[in-house]
Protein backbone atom coordinates (compact mmCIF):
# COMPACT_ATOMS: atom_id res chain seq x y z
CA UNK A 1 0.00 0.00 0.00
CA UNK A 2 2.56 2.72 0.86
CA UNK A 3 4.43 1.79 -2.20
CA UNK A 4 1.56 2.34 -4.33
CA UNK A 5 1.42 5.91 -2.63
CA UNK A 6 4.51 6.41 -3.40
CA UNK A 7 4.46 5.30 -6.55
CA UNK A 8 1.23 7.61 -7.28
CA UNK A 9 3.35 10.89 -5.87
CA UNK A 10 6.41 10.13 -8.30
CA UNK A 11 4.19 10.36 -10.86
CA UNK A 12 1.23 13.00 -10.42
CA UNK A 13 1.78 16.34 -11.52
CA UNK A 14 3.57 19.01 -9.51
CA UNK A 15 1.47 21.98 -8.61
CA UNK A 16 3.50 25.27 -9.12
CA UNK A 17 4.22 25.92 -5.31
CA UNK A 18 6.53 23.21 -5.26
CA UNK A 19 8.69 25.09 -7.20
CA UNK A 20 8.57 27.96 -5.07
CA UNK A 21 12.36 27.07 -3.28
CA UNK A 22 14.05 24.59 -5.54
CA UNK A 23 16.50 22.81 -4.11
CA UNK A 24 19.17 23.12 -6.47
CA UNK A 25 19.46 26.30 -8.66
CA UNK A 26 21.98 26.76 -11.18
CA UNK A 27 22.38 29.24 -13.67
CA UNK A 28 25.31 30.07 -16.44
CA UNK A 29 27.86 27.75 -19.04
CA UNK A 30 27.85 23.99 -17.84
CA UNK A 31 30.89 23.24 -16.57
CA UNK A 32 33.28 22.03 -13.58
CA UNK A 33 32.64 25.09 -11.42
CA UNK A 34 28.56 24.52 -12.30
CA UNK A 35 28.88 20.60 -11.35
CA UNK A 36 31.05 21.76 -8.08
CA UNK A 37 28.05 23.66 -7.00
CA UNK A 38 25.79 21.35 -8.26
CA UNK A 39 27.24 18.44 -5.62
CA UNK A 40 27.25 21.20 -2.73
CA UNK A 41 23.31 21.54 -3.29
CA UNK A 42 22.85 18.25 -4.38
CA UNK A 43 24.39 16.69 -0.85
CA UNK A 44 22.88 19.16 0.90
CA UNK A 45 19.14 18.07 -0.44
CA UNK A 46 19.58 14.93 0.86
CA UNK A 47 16.75 15.32 3.57
CA UNK A 48 14.40 16.18 0.90
CA UNK A 49 11.34 13.56 -0.48
CA UNK A 50 11.54 16.57 -3.28
CA UNK A 51 13.90 17.53 -5.26
CA UNK A 52 13.66 20.72 -7.67
CA UNK A 53 16.93 21.31 -9.93
CA UNK A 54 16.56 24.53 -11.69
CA UNK A 55 18.96 25.20 -14.54
CA UNK A 56 19.31 28.03 -16.96
CA UNK A 57 22.20 27.71 -19.37
CA UNK A 58 23.56 28.75 -23.08
CA UNK A 59 25.82 25.02 -22.76
CA UNK A 60 28.71 24.32 -21.97
CA UNK A 61 30.44 20.93 -21.64
CA UNK A 62 28.06 17.94 -22.59
CA UNK A 63 30.43 15.08 -20.41
CA UNK A 64 29.97 17.70 -17.20
CA UNK A 65 26.33 17.24 -18.17
CA UNK A 66 26.47 13.73 -17.94
CA UNK A 67 28.42 13.80 -15.16
CA UNK A 68 25.27 15.50 -13.30
CA UNK A 69 22.72 13.35 -15.06
CA UNK A 70 25.04 10.27 -13.99
CA UNK A 71 24.21 11.34 -10.28
CA UNK A 72 20.53 11.97 -10.53
CA UNK A 73 20.04 8.67 -12.55
CA UNK A 74 22.05 7.02 -9.54
CA UNK A 75 20.27 8.78 -6.50
CA UNK A 76 16.91 8.13 -8.26
CA UNK A 77 17.69 4.17 -8.65
CA UNK A 78 18.79 3.98 -4.99
CA UNK A 79 16.27 6.24 -3.17
CA UNK A 80 13.45 5.34 -4.95
CA UNK A 81 11.03 7.16 -2.06
CA UNK A 82 12.65 10.56 -3.40
CA UNK A 83 11.68 12.31 -6.51
CA UNK A 84 14.50 14.46 -8.71
CA UNK A 85 12.41 16.94 -10.65
CA UNK A 86 14.09 18.98 -13.63
CA UNK A 87 12.83 22.64 -14.15
CA UNK A 88 13.92 24.78 -16.92
CA UNK A 89 13.82 28.69 -17.38
CA UNK A 90 14.78 30.70 -19.91
CA UNK A 91 17.28 29.17 -21.81
CA UNK A 92 18.11 24.98 -22.01
CA UNK A 93 20.52 24.71 -24.93
CA UNK A 94 22.89 22.13 -25.68
CA UNK A 95 24.15 20.30 -22.66
CA UNK A 96 21.43 21.40 -20.86
CA UNK A 97 19.07 19.76 -22.73
CA UNK A 98 21.59 16.58 -22.27
CA UNK A 99 21.50 17.06 -18.59
CA UNK A 100 17.41 17.21 -18.79
CA UNK A 101 17.38 13.96 -20.54
CA UNK A 102 18.48 12.33 -18.00
CA UNK A 103 15.37 12.56 -15.83
CA UNK A 104 12.23 11.40 -16.34
CA UNK A 105 9.49 12.32 -18.84
CA UNK A 106 7.60 12.99 -16.28
CA UNK A 107 10.02 14.66 -14.01
CA UNK A 108 10.68 17.52 -16.73
CA UNK A 109 9.15 21.13 -16.23
CA UNK A 110 9.84 24.16 -17.95
CA UNK A 111 8.93 28.08 -17.01
CA UNK A 112 6.71 30.33 -19.44
CA UNK A 113 8.77 31.14 -22.38
CA UNK A 114 11.99 28.92 -21.72
CA UNK A 115 13.85 27.78 -25.13
CA UNK A 116 15.29 24.54 -25.39
CA UNK A 117 17.73 24.48 -28.40
CA UNK A 118 19.05 20.63 -29.34
CA UNK A 119 22.01 20.05 -31.69
CA UNK A 120 24.54 17.84 -32.22
CA UNK A 121 28.10 17.78 -30.12
CA UNK A 122 30.55 19.55 -32.09
CA UNK A 123 34.49 19.19 -32.75
CA UNK A 124 37.31 21.55 -33.66
CA UNK A 125 40.42 19.88 -34.03
CA UNK A 126 43.26 20.22 -36.43
CA UNK A 127 44.52 16.86 -37.97
CA UNK A 128 48.78 17.22 -38.64
CA UNK A 129 49.76 14.28 -40.37
CA UNK A 130 53.29 14.15 -39.92
CA UNK A 131 56.04 11.79 -39.44
CA UNK A 132 56.65 7.91 -40.45
CA UNK A 133 53.60 6.14 -42.27
CA UNK A 134 52.36 3.84 -39.88
CA UNK A 135 52.24 7.10 -37.12
CA UNK A 136 50.48 8.65 -39.92
CA UNK A 137 47.73 5.62 -40.10
CA UNK A 138 47.19 5.77 -35.85
CA UNK A 139 46.47 9.51 -35.54
CA UNK A 140 43.82 8.97 -38.47
CA UNK A 141 42.62 6.12 -36.62
CA UNK A 142 42.31 8.32 -33.11
CA UNK A 143 40.83 11.05 -34.66
CA UNK A 144 37.89 8.85 -36.15
CA UNK A 145 37.47 6.53 -33.08
CA UNK A 146 36.99 9.87 -31.09
CA UNK A 147 34.48 11.08 -33.65
CA UNK A 148 32.52 7.79 -33.98
CA UNK A 149 32.74 7.69 -29.44
CA UNK A 150 31.19 11.17 -29.60
CA UNK A 151 28.73 9.79 -32.05
CA UNK A 152 27.19 6.97 -29.87
CA UNK A 153 27.56 8.98 -26.77
CA UNK A 154 25.16 12.03 -28.44
CA UNK A 155 22.88 9.35 -29.69
CA UNK A 156 22.78 7.82 -26.04
CA UNK A 157 21.39 11.76 -24.71
CA UNK A 158 19.19 12.10 -27.70
CA UNK A 159 17.54 8.73 -27.17
CA UNK A 160 16.67 9.25 -23.57
CA UNK A 161 15.80 12.85 -24.68
CA UNK A 162 13.00 11.53 -26.49
CA UNK A 163 11.72 8.08 -24.40
CA UNK A 164 7.93 8.56 -23.71
CA UNK A 165 7.47 11.50 -26.53
CA UNK A 166 6.18 12.18 -29.50
CA UNK A 167 9.49 12.61 -30.81
CA UNK A 168 10.88 9.98 -32.62
CA UNK A 169 14.86 9.25 -32.41
CA UNK A 170 15.23 9.93 -36.52
CA UNK A 171 13.59 13.49 -36.58
CA UNK A 172 16.22 14.50 -33.58
CA UNK A 173 19.02 13.05 -35.94
CA UNK A 174 17.66 14.87 -38.74
CA UNK A 175 16.79 18.72 -37.27
CA UNK A 176 20.22 18.52 -34.80
CA UNK A 177 22.65 19.38 -36.84
CA UNK A 178 21.14 23.19 -37.68
CA UNK A 179 20.32 23.82 -34.09
CA UNK A 180 16.55 22.80 -33.63
CA UNK A 181 14.95 25.31 -31.48
CA UNK A 182 11.49 24.60 -29.37
CA UNK A 183 9.83 26.86 -27.43
CA UNK A 184 8.09 25.28 -23.87
CA UNK A 185 4.85 25.25 -24.85
CA UNK A 186 6.01 23.33 -28.31
CA UNK A 187 8.28 21.03 -25.99
CA UNK A 188 5.05 20.07 -23.77
CA UNK A 189 3.04 19.60 -26.77
CA UNK A 190 5.66 16.51 -28.40
CA UNK A 191 5.72 15.43 -25.11
CA UNK A 192 9.56 16.33 -24.37
CA UNK A 193 8.15 17.69 -20.81
CA UNK A 194 5.43 17.16 -18.36
CA UNK A 195 4.13 20.74 -18.31
CA UNK A 196 5.02 24.39 -18.55
CA UNK A 197 4.56 26.24 -15.46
Amino acid sequence: MIYRVLFRMANDLLPATAFKSPAIALSGVVDYEMYTKFRTQFDNASDKAIVVIELSTLGGDPEVARMMGEDVRFASEMEATRRFVFLGKAAIYSAGVTFMGFFARNNRYLARGTRLMIHERKLSKQLVIDGPLTTCVAVVKATLNEIECSIAIQNEGFQNLVLGSSVTFDQVLEKAPSNWYLEAQEAKALGLVEAVL
